[in-house]
Protein backbone atom coordinates (compact mmCIF):
# COMPACT_ATOMS: atom_id res chain seq x y z
CA UNK A 1 0.00 0.00 0.00
CA UNK A 2 2.61 2.52 1.06
CA UNK A 3 4.72 1.37 -2.36
CA UNK A 4 1.63 2.46 -4.26
CA UNK A 5 1.27 5.58 -2.60
CA UNK A 6 4.54 6.89 -3.11
CA UNK A 7 4.23 5.73 -6.72
CA UNK A 8 1.16 7.86 -7.36
CA UNK A 9 3.03 10.64 -5.20
CA UNK A 10 6.13 10.21 -7.58
CA UNK A 11 4.10 10.08 -10.86
CA UNK A 12 1.87 13.35 -9.47
CA UNK A 13 5.02 15.24 -8.86
CA UNK A 14 6.66 14.51 -12.44
CA UNK A 15 3.58 15.86 -13.99
CA UNK A 16 3.75 18.94 -11.83
CA UNK A 17 7.67 19.16 -12.45
CA UNK A 18 6.58 18.76 -16.11
CA UNK A 19 3.67 21.75 -16.02
CA UNK A 20 6.15 23.81 -14.35
CA UNK A 21 7.97 25.04 -17.09
CA UNK A 22 5.92 25.64 -19.42
CA UNK A 23 3.22 28.05 -17.07
CA UNK A 24 5.93 29.78 -15.59
CA UNK A 25 7.66 31.03 -18.73
CA UNK A 26 4.93 31.46 -20.72
CA UNK A 27 4.15 31.44 -24.11
CA UNK A 28 6.44 34.37 -25.54
CA UNK A 29 3.79 36.62 -28.01
CA UNK A 30 4.73 37.79 -31.31
CA UNK A 31 4.12 41.23 -32.19
CA UNK A 32 3.34 42.98 -35.43
CA UNK A 33 5.61 45.46 -36.98
CA UNK A 34 5.07 49.10 -38.18
CA UNK A 35 6.08 52.44 -38.45
CA UNK A 36 5.34 55.72 -36.45
CA UNK A 37 6.46 59.67 -37.09
CA UNK A 38 6.81 62.20 -34.47
CA UNK A 39 6.27 65.59 -35.48
CA UNK A 40 7.48 68.21 -32.60
CA UNK A 41 6.74 71.66 -32.47
CA UNK A 42 10.13 72.88 -33.34
CA UNK A 43 10.01 71.04 -36.89
CA UNK A 44 11.36 67.64 -36.04
CA UNK A 45 10.48 64.76 -38.13
CA UNK A 46 11.05 61.12 -36.17
CA UNK A 47 10.63 57.77 -37.74
CA UNK A 48 10.68 54.86 -34.93
CA UNK A 49 10.12 51.21 -35.98
CA UNK A 50 7.81 49.82 -33.81
CA UNK A 51 6.24 46.63 -32.11
CA UNK A 52 1.90 46.83 -31.85
CA UNK A 53 1.43 45.37 -28.40
CA UNK A 54 -2.51 45.47 -29.36
CA UNK A 55 -4.26 42.48 -27.40
CA UNK A 56 -4.12 41.95 -23.31
CA UNK A 57 -1.38 39.25 -23.67
CA UNK A 58 0.92 41.28 -25.60
CA UNK A 59 0.47 44.92 -23.34
CA UNK A 60 1.53 42.06 -20.65
CA UNK A 61 4.34 41.11 -22.01
CA UNK A 62 5.00 44.68 -23.77
CA UNK A 63 9.40 45.01 -23.21
CA UNK A 64 9.97 42.74 -20.48
CA UNK A 65 13.11 40.99 -20.41
CA UNK A 66 14.39 42.63 -23.68
CA UNK A 67 18.65 43.49 -22.86
CA UNK A 68 18.65 46.04 -25.66
CA UNK A 69 16.66 47.88 -28.43
CA UNK A 70 17.61 49.62 -31.47
CA UNK A 71 17.78 53.04 -31.61
CA UNK A 72 14.83 53.81 -33.78
CA UNK A 73 12.64 50.99 -32.27
CA UNK A 74 10.37 51.09 -29.65
CA UNK A 75 6.82 49.24 -28.87
CA UNK A 76 3.44 51.27 -29.53
CA UNK A 77 0.25 49.87 -26.93
CA UNK A 78 -2.79 50.50 -28.86
CA UNK A 79 -6.03 50.47 -26.55
CA UNK A 80 -9.60 50.08 -28.31
CA UNK A 81 -11.30 53.15 -26.57
CA UNK A 82 -9.42 56.63 -24.52
CA UNK A 83 -8.52 54.70 -20.90
CA UNK A 84 -6.37 56.07 -18.11
CA UNK A 85 -2.99 54.07 -18.17
CA UNK A 86 -1.17 52.22 -15.24
CA UNK A 87 2.33 51.15 -15.94
CA UNK A 88 5.30 49.55 -14.29
CA UNK A 89 8.73 48.22 -15.26
CA UNK A 90 9.07 44.99 -13.44
CA UNK A 91 11.13 42.59 -15.53
CA UNK A 92 11.95 45.53 -17.60
CA UNK A 93 15.75 45.19 -18.30
CA UNK A 94 16.17 48.82 -19.55
CA UNK A 95 15.05 52.20 -19.50
CA UNK A 96 12.42 53.46 -21.11
CA UNK A 97 10.67 56.64 -21.78
CA UNK A 98 6.95 56.25 -22.08
CA UNK A 99 5.06 58.92 -23.95
CA UNK A 100 1.35 58.67 -23.55
CA UNK A 101 -0.50 59.56 -26.37
CA UNK A 102 -4.35 60.94 -27.24
CA UNK A 103 -7.23 59.45 -29.66
CA UNK A 104 -5.88 62.69 -31.90
CA UNK A 105 -2.15 61.67 -31.80
CA UNK A 106 -1.30 64.38 -29.39
CA UNK A 107 1.00 63.76 -26.66
CA UNK A 108 -0.13 63.95 -23.28
CA UNK A 109 2.43 63.72 -21.25
CA UNK A 110 6.03 61.99 -21.51
CA UNK A 111 7.58 60.09 -18.68
CA UNK A 112 11.62 60.09 -19.22
CA UNK A 113 13.67 57.35 -17.88
CA UNK A 114 11.50 54.57 -16.66
CA UNK A 115 13.41 52.68 -13.87
CA UNK A 116 14.03 49.00 -14.62
CA UNK A 117 12.86 46.74 -12.87
CA UNK A 118 10.39 49.62 -10.53
CA UNK A 119 7.49 48.49 -9.43
CA UNK A 120 6.37 52.03 -8.78
CA UNK A 121 3.25 52.67 -10.35
CA UNK A 122 3.37 55.29 -13.73
CA UNK A 123 0.44 56.74 -14.93
CA UNK A 124 -0.96 59.01 -17.91
CA UNK A 125 -2.16 62.35 -17.13
CA UNK A 126 -5.78 61.83 -18.59
CA UNK A 127 -7.21 59.55 -20.74
CA UNK A 128 -5.06 58.13 -23.85
CA UNK A 129 -5.28 55.94 -26.97
CA UNK A 130 -1.59 54.56 -27.11
CA UNK A 131 1.46 54.69 -25.58
CA UNK A 132 4.58 54.64 -27.31
CA UNK A 133 7.57 53.44 -25.70
CA UNK A 134 11.31 54.38 -26.76
CA UNK A 135 14.56 54.00 -24.92
CA UNK A 136 15.25 55.94 -22.03
CA UNK A 137 16.10 60.14 -22.64
CA UNK A 138 15.49 59.42 -26.14
CA UNK A 139 12.58 61.79 -26.22
CA UNK A 140 14.72 64.89 -24.31
CA UNK A 141 17.53 63.95 -26.73
CA UNK A 142 15.14 64.47 -29.94
CA UNK A 143 13.28 67.24 -28.33
CA UNK A 144 10.02 65.52 -27.77
CA UNK A 145 7.49 67.75 -25.83
CA UNK A 146 4.11 66.84 -24.48
CA UNK A 147 1.90 68.68 -27.42
CA UNK A 148 3.41 67.07 -30.19
CA UNK A 149 2.34 64.97 -32.46
CA UNK A 150 2.15 61.24 -33.51
CA UNK A 151 1.51 60.32 -37.10
CA UNK A 152 0.06 56.76 -37.24
CA UNK A 153 -3.39 54.89 -38.49
CA UNK A 154 -4.29 54.46 -35.03
CA UNK A 155 -4.72 57.84 -34.30
CA UNK A 156 -6.05 58.21 -37.85
CA UNK A 157 -3.72 60.64 -38.74
CA UNK A 158 -1.67 58.81 -40.80
CA UNK A 159 -0.99 60.69 -44.59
Amino acid sequence: MIGRLVRVFLAGMMVLAAAVPLSSAGAQETFERSSLTVETASGGRFRFNVELAESSAQQAQGLMFRESMAEDAGMLFVYNREQTAAFWMKNTLISLDMIFIEADGRILNIHAKAVPHSTDTIRSAGPVKGILEINGGMAARLGIRPGDRVIHPVFGNAK
